[in-house]
């Protein structure tokens, strides 16, 4: 494994932001969701897609805080144009589950 230095860690900024709405995305190739997440006053709404529907439907995301690396250029995906990437970890079967803090933490933070 590759080491890189704490300047570069630095560049990824990953922000918490909070689901404000979420639907179903069937144009996607593979099953997924698109969600518009909240970062607060400084970045403010963003939108995304994600193959998560193992785990989630839109009605659940909905106030749910989540991790996303907001930095990254701007990615079409079919019709859609996905501004941040959602961070998860795979399950036992290769599902993703999103990332987020154990409680309630102010919009926009970033992570340390």
């Amino acid at each position: 494994m590759a080491e890189i230095s704490f300047d570069d860690f630095l560049k990824v900024d990953i922000r918490v932001g909070e689901v404000i709405r979420a639907e179903a995305f069937p144009e996607a190739r593979k099953p997924a969701i698109k969600m518009w997440i909240d970062f607060g006053p400084e970045i403010g709404e963003r939108k995304t897609s994600a193959q998560i529907t193992a785990h989630y439907d839109p009605a659940t995301l909905v106030g749910k805080q989540v991790m996303a690396v907001v930095n990254f250029p701007p990615r079409q995906i079919g019709k859609f144009m996905s501004e941040v990437l959602v961070l998860g970890l795979p399950d036992e079967n290769g599902e993703i589950v999103l990332i987020g803090p154990d409680g309630k933490v102010p919009l926009g933070g970033r992570m340390h």
